[in-house]
């Protein structure tokens, strides 16, 4: 079992990458939104509960997987209210299960993040979508963010989204996998 860690920040291109490469490997990509989506619904983001949550839940999705085996590409923004050391914790849940973390870090300069935040495309799954928000975001921000590992490092404005895709496959060594989701055929 793999878990692809493919992190960077805001509109580095993280899910369209991810969609890229699921489509080369039928690995599902288990993206970072999903799981806070489903908790803004109920918690602040942020609020202690909402951080606790978010944590368990990718957590135990990692776990779970690992003990059935099933591969996942899990996209990550590292930000202030991710508790130090997700990354060794992911790979302590994934490793103890018999896979392994394969980080890949996605870049993109400050001038084209801003080019890409307003994409209509960020508002489906409640992305930071704002020059201005981001902006702020950047002034403000003084805490420190933990920065997952790299053992691939792709710039996204010189390497297209289906090109990365390739790269992370071809150099994590990713075989096609045809294992079955969603419901069961009656």
């Amino acid at each position: 079992m793999d878990l692809v860690f493919l992190h960077g920040p805001a509109a580095a291109g993280k899910l369209t990458v991810a969609r890229h490469l699921s489509e080369l490997t039928g690995i599902p990509v288990f993206h970072n939104h999903l799981v806070v989506d489903l908790l803004l619904e109920v918690l602040e983001f942020g609020s202690p509960e909402f951080v606790r949550l978010r944590e368990s839940f990718w957590l135990d999705t990692f776990a779970t997987a690992a003990e059935a085996g099933r591969s996942l590409i899990f996209t990550f923004a590292p930000e202030a209210t991710v508790l130090p050391g997700f990354p060794e914790r992911a790979v302590s849940v994934v490793s103890e299960r018999g896979g392994r973390v394969r980080f890949a870090s996605l870049g993109v300069s400050m001038a084209e993040q801003e080019r890409r935040i307003e994409n209509d495309d960020r508002r489906q799954f409640r992305k930071l979508a704002s020059v201005e928000t981001l902006q702020r975001l950047r002034s403000s921000d003084d805490s420190p963010v933990e920065v997952p590992p790299a053992d691939i490092l792709i710039d996204t404005e010189d390497a297209s989204p289906a090109e990365a895709a390739r790269i992370i496959r071809d150099g994590f060594g990713l075989a096609v996998e045809n294992s079955r989701r969603g419901y069961p055929d009656m």
